[in-house]
């Protein structure tokens, strides 16, 4: 599987409410990240948005508490995906050879 690079643009002027705007994704990431976010008890708010339909950006609002940075709590959010999707990976394997293969 190849890693794609994502282009991310951060907006804000407070280190604990940032919006970051993802290039080339849509609803699957977004909905999926804001979760993981929101499960950070150091998160006050954390929501996504898709611009308009027909571009593939994600726009995902993070506020957190005075003492962490939301850049932190993105950072944080991200590796907490990851984790839950190598999970799934592992639990719910092909055994099918002609099965598409995760």
């Amino acid at each position: 599987m190849s890693e794609k690079i994502q282009k991310v643009e951060v907006v804000g002027t407070s280190e604990t409410c940032l919006t970051f705007t993802i290039h080339g994704e849509g609803h699957t990431l977004g909905n999926a990240l804001r979760y993981a976010i929101v499960k950070n008890p150091d998160v006050e708010f954390c929501g996504y948005s898709i611009p308009h339909p027909s571009d593939d950006i994600v726009n995902i609002r993070v506020q957190t508490l005075k003492n962490v940075r939301a850049v932190d709590a993105f950072r944080k959010g991200l590796r907490d995906l990851a984790e839950m999707t190598d999970a799934i990976r592992e639990e719910f394997v092909c055994v099918n050879d002609n099965a598409m293969s995760l």
